[in-house]
């Protein structure tokens, strides 16, 4: 699949998930529905593979990276920033979230040895000043208390956290780990790490019947994540993390788009000027040739 075709579904994908998670939000305890998720995100892949041939048995060596990207990306993301939540708004967790982008470039310098150019910089930059536009009604209402505080440092040891696990999954393709096998696993350990905290925390176990939920669950589960993380993963794989994360800070304006269409969402002059940056952001990115990786045979992806 073209790289162009990988970012756009990467963006639809999880632009689409804001809305969707709303619909997760009830009875059921967060932490039990992101088990859920990545269960049956786990079970569809192994039915998958097992299905295409694909092989699953890895020495301890390959389970090792396998729970180090369950946790970090599949389990610990979700966790603390659904924390963060309790302390800042969406808006808020997503401008700070959009940060990704420089902790990507950052870390994939430093681990993998990714090219950082003057335009990726700036694309970057750009692309931040968007976000904190379009969101900017919800900064000027900060308060910047304790709370506050507390909850712009949980963001951004999620963010981090994601960041590892994007960086941890383009190394393990490049020592030849398959991202279909490697999407399995760390699903697999994403899950079960979630499991033992529950269990351990005395989270109580609900489902709730309905179909808000239950569809919301399984387009989360299939299209937010084997799908979503499929094609992103393999995009970091094949252009670098720094220029395939801008994806992470675009979806939220896809977001909004959706929140336009189904909830009524009015955007304000600054907002559309936000959404411009945004979008030039994406373009500058994008267009870096010097940033790219050098040409390869790309992993096999399923």
């Amino acid at each position: 699949m073209p790289n162009s075709a990988l970012y756009l579904l990467t963006i639809v994908l999880w632009g689409s998930s804001w809305y969707v998670i709303k619909l997760q939000l009830g009875t059921v305890a967060p932490q039990v529905s992101v088990f859920y998720r990545f269960l049956i995100a786990a079970l569809v892949l192994i039915a998958w593979c097992l299905a295409r041939g694909r092989p699953l048995r890895y020495g301890w060596r390959g389970h090792l990276r396998f729970a180090f990207i369950g946790l970090f990306l599949f389990n610990l993301n979700y966790f603390v920033i659904y924390y963060a939540s309790f302390h800042l708004t969406t808006g808020l967790v997503a401008v700070v979230f959009s940060s990704i982008q420089i902790f990507n470039m950052v870390i994939g310098h430093l681990v993998l040895g990714d090219r950082i150019t003057w335009r990726m910089g700036v694309g970057a930059g750009v692309g931040i000043v968007g976000i904190a536009l379009v969101f900017s009604p919800e900064i000027r209402a900060m308060d910047w208390s304790a709370d506050t505080l507390r909850g712009i440092t949980l963001a951004l040891a999620g963010t981090l956290s994601a960041s590892a696990g994007m960086i941890s999954s383009a190394r393990f393709q490049r020592e030849g780990y398959p991202v279909l096998q490697t999407n399995t696993w760390g699903m697999t350990w994403g899950a079960a790490l979630m499991l033992m905290y529950v269990l351990v925390a005395g989270v109580p176990f609900s489902v709730e019947i309905s179909a808000p939920y239950i569809g919301g669950m399984i387009w989360l589960s299939v299209f937010s994540t084997v799908l979503g993380f499929g094609c992103f993963l393999t995009l970091v794989g094949r252009i670098g993390a720094g220029r395939a994360s801008y994806a992470m800070v675009v979806f939220p304006i896809v977001a909004l788009l959706i929140s336009t269409a189904l909830e009524g969402y009015t955007w304000t002059s600054i907002a559309t000027v936000g959404l411009a940056l945004a979008i030039a952001g994406n373009v500058i990115i994008l267009l870096d040739r010097q940033g790219a990786l050098p040409q390869r045979s790309p992993p096999v992806a399923g």
